[in-house]
């Protein structure tokens, strides 16, 4: 009996990926089928379908679904999931295609999966507008009634992303034929949850906390992850390998980097490094809740979370990803609820007066004795060729960010939060 906490969903692992004569025999069926064109969130949304990331989804919310996401953090059936899983089609696909109908998903000439179509839904603009308000408004500067659709539609990647979609949502189950690149690209690093749960119990592990990553490691990722390492039994540092917005540094570059800072300044027996094929969807706080959501499938029993997690902007509160795990409901069935809980930190920092890492909770002294760290400081300051003040990162780290940086040909504007240059610390 594993100690690991349980899949979401109180079903398993549901995993959509067929293999040997399934997957070969459904690969001759798709090639006679309607082919629909995907996004590549839709391409991520099904890989982790395949693998079981996205337990216990098989396959594309309906709008009952979508709605009760949106509104109730719930699927129709009470299940708790904090963000829609929709998958988007033209009003020119959508025209020839019925409830009842299997057809072939494709991105970029490879067929991902095969689905039956249970719904074939309207999505108006004002629906998507509905769906980021819900979504992606926080409690920050910019997510304010009078602000929010002033900025969102140029500075908030999520909420075009979202209004971008097209006319239709189709529902329904699907059968995934590949996971993509990632198995070959990120070998040793792209692993299912079921690989994770098997090294998680090889280690004896049974509580687990987890590290998101989108940018490389600095000193105060370093610190959370340690933090977590000396009150759990290990470290999962999981990073994003799909896609992100521009500016961001590609997931070859940042995980060269991770195996660097583990290599030299972790006892390596109690981390592990691992990529997910998802794309960012920008969401904020309840992007923070989708993170935790899925790593409970992974066998992660605590999600760490700090400052401004999955932060945008200044359009969420700089603690809002931590309060929005005590606003969510829970139901009297545990497979319906979300069981891998946020491990909350305070905001942390290079003191030069502690002489160490330190956070709000520890540190009694001022500002200008602090360095400030973030991922978008970090980008920033390497974006410009700007100095990198010391304590900030690992100068093994920094060499290897600064060498891809400077073969760069084309260099997008940074846009710095308040939080992340510190301009909110009191």
């Amino acid at each position: 009996m594993s100690k690991l906490v349980a899949p979401h969903g109180g079903k398993g692992l549901v995993c959509c990926l067929l293999h040997g004569n399934d997957l070969e025999a459904e690969i001759e069926k798709a090639a006679g089928l309607k082919k629909v064109q995907i996004s590549p969130r839709a391409k991520g949304d099904l890989i982790m379908m395949g693998i079981g990331g996205f337990s216990p989804l098989d396959g594309f919310m309906t709008k009952a679904d979508w709605k009760g996401v949106c509104e109730n953090y719930t699927m129709a059936d009470g299940t708790f999931w904090p963000v829609p899983i929709t998958l988007d089609v033209s009003a020119a696909d959508a025209a020839d295609i019925n409830e009842g109908d299997e057809i072939a998903l494709e991105h970029e000439g490879t067929v991902f999966a095969t689905m039956k179509v249970s719904e074939k839904a309207e999505m108006t603009d004002v629906d998507k507008k509905w769906e980021c308000e819900k979504v992606f408004k926080g409690k920050g500067e910019e997510s304010a009634d009078d602000v929010f659709w002033k900025i969102a539609m140029e500075d908030h990647p999520g909420v075009q992303m979202v209004m971008a979609q097209k006319e239709y949502n189709l529902a329904g189950p699907v059968k995934v034929l590949s996971e993509g690149e990632y198995p070959e690209e990120y070998k040793g690093i792209y692993l299912t949850p079921a690989e994770v749960r098997t090294m998680f119990e090889e280690r004896g592990w049974s509580d687990v906390a987890a590290l998101q990553l989108r940018n490389p490691m600095h000193r105060s990722h370093e610190f959370l992850a340690k933090i977590a390492i000396e009150v759990c039994d290990g470290v999962l540092i999981h990073s994003l390998i799909g896609n992100l917005k521009p500016g961001d540094i590609p997931a070859d570059v940042r995980v060269k980097a991770i195996e660097c800072l583990v290599d030299n300044y972790f006892v390596k027996d109690n981390v592990i490094q691992a990529g997910y094929p998802l794309d960012m969807r920008y969401a904020g706080p309840r992007e923070g809740l989708l993170h935790a959501t899925f790593r409970q499938n992974y066998g992660v029993s605590k999600m760490i979370i700090g400052r401004d997690h999955a932060g945008v902007g200044d359009f969420y509160g700089l603690f809002d990803a931590q309060d929005i795990f005590d606003e969510i409901p829970t139901s009297d069935d545990p497979g319906k609820s979300l069981l891998c809980q946020p491990l909350k930190i305070d905001w942390t920092f290079y003191c030069h007066k502690c002489d160490g890492m330190a956070s709000l909770r520890t540190c009694n002294h001022g500002k200008d004795d602090r360095v400030i760290l973030s991922g978008t400081k970090l980008r920033k300051a390497l974006s410009e060729g700007a100095e990198v003040v010391d304590h900030f990162g690992r100068d093994e780290v920094l060499v290897i960010l600064r060498e891809y940086y400077a073969g760069l040909t084309e260099k997008v504007e940074v846009k710095m939060q308040s939080h992340a240059g510190g301009d909110t610390m009191k």
